[in-house]
């Protein structure tokens, strides 16, 4: 009826509900977003994209919220009501309600073990079958690949579950050596990933910080930087969210994650950082790592050449880090210019632009830390290599106010 009788009478725009912020929610997020739907997506965790950091997740739901996508994290569903005009109801663990149209269930996947439990097979804890990196069951006549299996991490070495297609195809060909008499054995999973979101994209490779702060290690490092996906100067080059994490003690690559609005550009880069991971490389190896270069598709200095460089700069004692914490009691110090004040700033910093700083070193305590900050890390490096060689205790605070997410404070985007 909206296009009955030659003129147009308004049509109400359908409503959504996807339960569920892993990548199937996702997807179907964005697809019904296309298709016209006023979308909610409901998240018992309190980030989509449970694999991702925190503060690589706020980017991504700022994203999705630019593009319309209601978000109703940390809040489960309680129940599903049908009203007398046949719409539902999505009613949340918090006491919320969302009228929908559709409901996506999008809850993740259980691996379905209930033959291998028939003939006795080792099922693990978290609920998949047990085998070796030959694939063997408990049962040395039964092998086992795919979705249902519980494989070594690459980096950690704990049992894990990896739905990915990536690790399952190789798993069949190592099965297959196997049943022919060769040795083939599979190396573990990484949990590479990519999935698209709106344009964009964001992918991860081996552990993420919080993996590493719940097996309680603390030989660990981590930097933040914002390079363009390929060379500034040629045009639609888009800025990339990396994040890398190293050990302190080694160098060792252990995880990385990426976000652009240019999607290749983050596979390309996660995909050489998976290599280097699997390959047990260090960030003094991404440093010298010689990557494919045209300024269409590049630069000169790779983003992955970039993260070793500054990577290997804090592991050698040029580059002493601080990250965002809300128990910092350090002087903050932001060596930008006054008027990028204007457009984002943190409460009690202390501004003294970078082309200023050697003339007014008088003005900053030498009993007191010194956190230095800048919209990137650039300045803020050149900066605390200044206060440093004047004796001062100055560290540059990671990724700057980009990487301001810790914080709760969403200052930066994945546009």
């Amino acid at each position: 009826m909206h296009s009955y009788s030659g003129f147009q009478t308004a049509k109400p725009k359908a409503q959504a509900v996807v339960v569920g912020g892993g990548f199937i929610g996702i997807e179907m997020v964005e697809n019904l977003a296309h298709a016209g739907f006023d979308v909610t997506i409901v998240e018992m965790l309190d980030q989509v994209l449970a694999p991702l950091d925190p503060e690589n997740a706020r980017m991504v739901e700022a994203h999705m919220e630019r593009h319309g996508v209601h978000l109703a994290l940390g809040d489960g569903v309680a129940s599903f009501e049908r009203s007398i005009d046949g719409t539902l109801t999505v009613k949340t663990r918090s006491g919320k309600f969302f009228p929908a149209d559709i409901v996506i269930l999008a809850l993740g996947i259980r691996p379905d073990t209930a033959l291998a439990k028939k003939a006795g097979l080792e099922i693990g804890e978290r609920g998949g079958i047990r085998v070796d990196d030959q694939m063997r069951t408990s049962s040395v006549d039964i092998l086992a690949v795919g979705d249902a299996i519980e494989v070594k991490d690459y980096v950690t070495g704990e049992w894990t579950l990896v739905a990915l297609a990536g690790p399952a195809n190789r798993q069949g060909r190592i099965a297959a050596d196997v049943i022919a008499g060769r040795g083939s054995r599979f190396r573990g999973s990484q949990g590479t990933s990519i999935i698209g979101v709106f344009g964009g994209a964001a992918a991860w490779t081996g552990v993420s910080e919080k993996t590493l702060v719940r097996r309680g290690e603390t030989d660990y490092e981590k930097v933040y930087l914002y390079p363009n996906s390929h060379a500034g100067y040629y045009p639609g080059a888009k800025p990339i969210a990396l994040k890398v994490l190293f050990r302190k003690s080694n160098g060792r690559v252990l995880g990385a994650q990426a976000l652009s609005l240019d999607g290749p550009a983050v596979d390309k880069r996660i995909s050489v950082l998976a290599m280097a991971i699997q390959m047990e490389a260090t960030v003094y190896d991404l440093e010298e790592s010689e990557l494919c270069y045209a300024p269409q598709f590049g630069s000169a200095k790779d983003p992955v050449n970039f993260a070793g460089m500054i990577a290997a700069d804090v592991l050698n004692g040029d580059l002493p880090l601080s990250h965002w914490r809300s128990e910092d009691r350090a002087l903050l110090l932001d060596v930008r210019e006054p008027m990028e004040l204007a457009v984002e700033n943190v409460p009690d910093a202390v501004n003294i632009p970078l082309g200023e700083l050697r003339g007014r070193l008088g003005e900053l305590p030498r009993d007191r830390d010194i956190h230095v900050v800048c919209r990137s890390g650039q300045r803020a490096y050149y900066a605390t290599r200044l206060l440093l060689q004047h004796d001062f205790r100055a560290r540059t605070l990671s990724g700057g106010m980009l990487s301001r997410y810790q914080t709760g404070i969403l200052e930066g985007s994945m546009s």
